[in-house]
């Protein structure tokens, strides 16, 4: 059994994925997410390979990794013994997740290495006075990112809304 599609929902699904690609997720892991976000009820894995016309091998790897995300939960349909899938049902609560797991991949690394960098340039003789001063532009940029991605996650899904709410009127007062 597989899930029907109207056109706008294959649109939205193979737009999500090549979003994902652009952002480093795999394609695959971001259509299986964006079938998920559509539809009204949980899926097993077989319904998402063939709904999706995919190997299930990939669908297991992409379900794994949505799992690891937290983006994604198991859920279980009475009289069927199968796992089901489904996705948060708040944008925000998934935003915020997203934002916390961008920042412990991408952002906590690179700020280790960029305070790294800065402090060998600042040690050594062969780095000059422009790269260190560079690298420690860059750092103070991270840790103000890192800051406030840290103050973002402690908000509530609703409370993450009101601010992004608030975002023109912040930017006036600019």
């Amino acid at each position: 059994m597989n899930m029907k599609l109207t056109p706008t929902m294959q649109k939205f699904i193979l737009h999500w994925g090549e979003m994902g690609w652009r952002w480093g997720i795999n394609r695959s892991v971001a259509q299986v997410h964006a079938l998920l976000m559509l539809s009204p009820k949980p899926l097993a894995a077989d319904e998402i390979c063939t709904t999706l016309d995919v190997a299930r091998s990939n669908v297991s790897t992409s379900l794994k990794e949505l799992q690891g995300w937290g983006l994604i939960r198991v859920v279980h349909v009475f009289g069927d013994r199968r796992e089901h899938f489904e996705t948060l049902k708040d944008v925000w609560e998934m935003f915020l997740i997203i934002l916390r797991e961008r920042k412990k991949r991408e952002l906590d690394p690179t700020l280790a290495a960029l305070r790294e960098c800065a402090t060998e340039a600042e040690g050594s003789k062969a780095d000059t006075e422009h790269t260190a001063k560079r690298l420690q532009e860059l750092v103070a940029f991270m840790e103000l990112t890192t800051a406030w991605a840290e103050k973002a996650q402690g908000l509530s899904p609703a409370a993450a809304k009101r601010l992004a709410t608030l975002g023109e009127k912040v930017f006036r007062l600019v």
